[in-house]
């Protein structure tokens, strides 16, 4: 976006910014497909005041990818056999022109960083690549705003433990600008590798004539940064600079929360890390859980249990959930309801159904109430589920607005009758999307039963995905909880931190959370980097215990 009306000059900027990118991208082999300029970023008020936007160059990329599995995550591992290296894209020196820490001086300046030698540039990409294909790489992060020291803090944040010591002595000569080291934002990255790699990445960064420094090593036991260079020394506290970090999100979250949520965020965001426990039963493998993700080319007949996906107008996540019932071995198949409205469909021959997430209806009379609307006034529609839940070899599964309907209906508890739960309206009052972590209690769910004890990440999405459990916990068979009782580490302020609920007989289960978005490894905000050969995450196990059942139904 530029400013070209507003000032004198700015034409020129403009062209001369196009040009250098023109320049660097065909020096790179790359092409722009298009661009747009507003040409005004200014805004004049009645008494005769002008604020003009700086022009600033934005450009997206975007690249095929050879395997998503290998994602670099940026936050540190609190490994004390490993380091970690600087590698500089630029080939330029370090300078300060344009930086963040110069806007912090209410300064601009005007010696900026720039890529000297595109074709080192390229290299550099290139062999980052190459480490990341040989699985070197325990962590990594770009150089941006702010500089290396913010690249390094940044790398520690997100764990609740574990600091850095930095020495700078190889990155510059003696009395070389400190303020230049950490704040410069020359193109550039830090890559974490253990130290049992450390002779093999010298010799192949040196071959490929990539330059590199070592920097820092973790120090599990510290949770504080410390930058030595020449006879400079200084502590960095962590947490307190997170909180400075944090702190604009903090009081952009204020305007947006209702309830005290935003303080209850920033007082607890850094004490509720995401937790992981699994059983030591789970490998993690497919051929452990009996699967077989290239069953499709199995030109054979096999007989599978049948899983329909409900879909309304808005649903969202059936195209996640269709494939990992595909993976766990069922034959699926798509129900629109308007399939269920007319009798073209009657869930006779399907063992399984799963309303998945989404906004049905645009969800205009409140979450799933016009979804609802559709089973209880439609005959057809309504029979035919009836007729579903009252059979004995029939699973039900209900995520996010799928959830909403489940209660809505009242088909988790029909025991309870009108006192059957409902869902309202998150604390915050506003959408809540996040990674948390839940753990899974005792209880007698079908598709939950085996992962009792286990604790671990999920993704959850949504705006009205409060449980409101007036009674005692033991009367809502509560199959999933929340590990943090308060926000945000619980996002909607659920009774008893409730994530899940199933009925009675354990067939019929509801949750919030999104379990079909976090079936792999990659799909996770976080997974534990010593399970990071696992195939699938232990949610893909509930799948399985659903197939299982659902075999052991028709064979008795």
């Amino acid at each position: 976006m530029w400013p070209c009306r507003s000032q004198q000059g700015e034409d020129a900027r403009l062209y001369s910014a196009v040009q250098a990118l023109s320049d660097f991208c065909c020096s790179l082999g790359l092409n722009v497909p298009t661009g747009k300029d507003s040409l005004s970023l200014s805004q004049q008020y009645p008494d005769g005041r002008k604020i003009i936007a700086p022009g600033t160059v934005i450009v997206t990329s975007g690249a095929e990818i050879s395997d998503v599995r290998k994602t670099v995550s940026p936050v540190l591992v609190n490994d004390k056999n490993s380091s970690l290296y600087y590698i500089d894209f630029s080939f330029d020196e370090q300078r300060l022109g344009g930086s963040a820490f110069a806007q912090t001086l209410g300064k601009i300046g005007s010696d900026v960083p720039t890529v000297k030698n595109p074709e080192y540039f390229a290299d550099c990409f290139n062999a980052i690549q190459e480490l990341i294909k040989k699985g070197w790489i325990m962590a990594g992060h770009d150089i941006s705003a702010g500089g290396l020291i913010t690249t390094l803090l940044e790398m520690t944040f997100a764990n609740a433990e574990g600091g850095l010591h930095v020495n700078l002595h190889d990155l510059g000569g003696e009395g070389d600008d400190l303020v230049k080291m950490l704040f410069a934002e020359n193109p550039g990255v830090v890559i974490q590798v253990s130290d049992l790699h450390k002779k093999e990445l010298r010799e192949y960064l040196e071959d490929n004539g990539i330059g590199f420094a070592k920097i820092a090593y973790p120090t599990p036991k510290e949770r504080k940064m410390v930058v030595v260079k020449d006879e400079f020394s200084h502590e960095f506290d962590i947490d307190s600079l997170r909180d400075t970090w944090y702190r604009t999100s903090y009081l952009l979250d204020t305007k947006q929360s209702m309830n005290g949520m935003a303080r209850k965020r920033f007082q607890n965001y850094k004490k509720m890390p995401v937790e992981t426990k699994f059983n030591p039963n789970f490998k993690g493998m497919f051929a452990n859980l009996g699967l077989n993700p290239e069953r499709w080319q199995n030109k054979e007949a096999q007989a599978c249990p049948k899983a329909a996906i409900i879909r309304e107008k808005g649903t969202n996540g059936d195209r996640e959930m269709a494939y990992t019932l595909w993976l766990a071995g069922f034959e699926v198949k798509d129900v629109m309801m308007t399939d269920l409205i007319s009798g073209r469909e009657t869930l006779e021959e399907v063992n399984m159904i799963v309303f998945c997430g989404g906004f049905s209806n645009s969800d205009v009379l409140g979450s799933a109430k016009g979804w609802a609307g559709g089973f209880r006034y439609n005959e057809k529609a309504k029979k035919a589920l009836e007729n579903f839940f009252s059979r004995e070899d029939t699973l039900s599964l209900g995520i996010c607005n799928g959830c909403q309907l489940l209660m809505e209906l009242g088909l988790i508890f029909p025991e309870m009758g009108d006192k059957h739960p409902r869902m309202e309206h998150n604390l915050s009052h506003k959408f809540e999307s996040t990674f948390v972590s839940v753990e899974i209690p005792k209880n007698n769910s079908v598709m939950f039963g085996s992962l009792e004890g286990t604790k671990t990440g999920i993704w959850v999405a949504h705006g009205e995905g409060r449980f409101v459990l007036p009674e005692e916990a033991a009367r809502y068979n509560i199959a999933a909880k929340y590990v943090y009782d308060t926000y945000p580490g619980n996002p909607n302020g659920s009774d008893y931190a409730t994530a899940a609920v199933c009925s009675a007989d354990g067939r019929h289960l509801a949750m919030m959370p999104h379990l079909e978005r976090t079936i792999f490894p990659w799909q996770n905000a976080y997974y534990p980097f010593t399970c990071r050969k696992h195939e699938v995450t232990p949610w893909m196990e509930a799948f399985v215990n659903a197939r299982e059942w659902v075999k052991n139904k028709k064979n008795n």
